[in-house]
């Protein structure tokens, strides 16, 4: 089945929402996919770098991993077409005009703004009025 991909129509059916838990961006260059699967990540990318998951921060604790920051997903419950054209600009930039960083993974059915764990709250109300 074909996401939406009418930006008018997305922006209507956005439907964000706050999914539990609190979440942690983990890096290391000498780790490959695959690594750390234990831990169960929500995501992964391997960059030149090294390899990116992203945790959720009690099994990131548990393991003894270091983060920078903590933050809270916000999915967009609306089905996104992949070939979606301004989704992203439109919820980055209604976020950043409130000084609100937004880390944005975008999956098959639903796109998922990660936003500082302090700012989470006020990232879904701006989310809301889109």
């Amino acid at each position: 089945m074909a996401g939406e991909d009418d930006l008018d129509k997305l922006l209507v059916l956005l439907q964000p929402k706050l999914l539990p838990g609190d979440f942690v961006f983990y890096t290391a260059a000498n780790l490959k996919y695959g690594d750390l699967a234990e831990l169960q990540p929500l995501a992964s990318y391997q960059e030149e770098e090294g390899l990116t998951l992203v945790l959720d921060k009690q099994a990131a604790d548990g393991a003894g991993l270091a983060y920078d920051a903590v933050y809270n997903c916000i999915t967009l419950m609306v089905h996104s077409s992949l070939d979606a054209v301004g989704l992203t600009a439109a919820v980055s930039g209604k976020l950043a005009a409130n000084g609100i960083s937004a880390n944005i993974i975008a999956a098959f059915y639903h796109d998922h703004v990660f936003v500082p764990k302090n700012k989470a709250q006020i990232a879904l109300r701006l989310l809301t009025e889109l």
